[in-house]
């Protein structure tokens, strides 16, 4: 019960992400590289001194910590970069369909069982994802953009592996965000001119509590969850961050959206069940 409770408040975490994105880059006018910056350097100040509080000690040396700053810094830049060009619904259906074929895979190149009932459970719950977030019209995708998110998927997915041995996680992931800092400056270069007030705020605010709290409970939580699972609990983020939108944006709540949400939902719920034995 703690680590579905654990998951769940993760979940509703990284859905926070992508509400406050929208909320900075769509309606408070944030140039998107800006704001992934500025959230970068948020999360990178509160880890570090909840941290230092704590007094745990900081290891930022060792190829798999730079390989969490740099997976870090690859897709939180590869995630602004491609919502230059590419559409909300679009885009979350790329990065999600690389992050569950990355783990997938990486599961059984280990040799991870993976269960009938989680295969299928995977499959409907990115069905209802597809129902869910498919653009309506005439699909246009812009190769740099779908490219840019392709990438940014992956290293989520290489971000979430890593987080498997993870043994602190409130240490491992605020050196993960100082390292990555000096990393996702270069990004500003790329960054427009859009900076408010407000947007500075959100961005801040993104950074300190549901990207750095959020992929700390992340990482909290990965060591207990098999591979497939960790990736399939993912499919739950749009759905929460629709749902929050209806909540907090006063956006439709339509049939489609409860028949997407009730697929994908469902879809994790069979995912989850105990495999049956012989």
């Amino acid at each position: 019960m703690k680590l579905i409770l654990l998951v769940t408040l993760t979940m509703c975490a990284f859905a926070g992400n992508s509400i406050l994105n929208r909320l900075g880059v769509g309606q408070q006018g944030m140039d998107p590289m800006a704001f992934a910056v500025i959230r970068v350097i948020a999360g990178a100040v509160t880890l570090v001194v909840l941290a230092r509080l704590r007094g745990g000690a900081l290891v930022l040396s060792g190829a798999a910590r730079w390989g969490g700053a740099s997976t870090l810094a690859v897709y939180m830049l590869g995630f602004s970069w491609a919502y230059l060009t590419l559409g909300a619904g679009l885009g979350a259906l790329i990065l999600f369909a690389v992050v569950q074929l990355v783990m997938f895979a990486f599961a059984l190149w280990r040799g991870q069982a993976v269960p009938l009932l989680r295969w299928a459970g995977a499959l409907v719950a990115f069905g209802g994802l597809v129902l869910l977030l498919w653009p309506a019209g005439a699909v246009q995708v812009p190769l740099a953009g779908a490219l840019s998110m392709a990438v940014a998927g992956a290293a989520w997915a290489g971000y979430t592996l890593l987080g498997q041995g993870e043994k602190d996680a409130l240490a491992g992931t605020a050196a993960n965000f100082f390292l990555c800092v000096p990393l996702v400056l270069p990004g500003l270069l790329l960054a427009g001119t859009g900076m408010t007030v407000a947007g500075v705020l959100t961005a801040v605010l993104a950074g300190a509590v549901t990207s750095g709290l959020g992929y700390a409970l992340w990482y909290r939580a990965l060591p207990l969850l098999p591979t497939t699972l960790a990736a399939i609990v993912q499919l739950s983020v749009p759905v929460i961050a629709v749902l929050a939108g209806v909540v907090l944006l006063a956006e439709p709540l339509t049939a489609k959206v409860l028949l997407a949400g009730g697929l994908v939902l469902g879809g994790i719920a069979v995912s989850l069940l105990p495999a049956k034995s012989g």
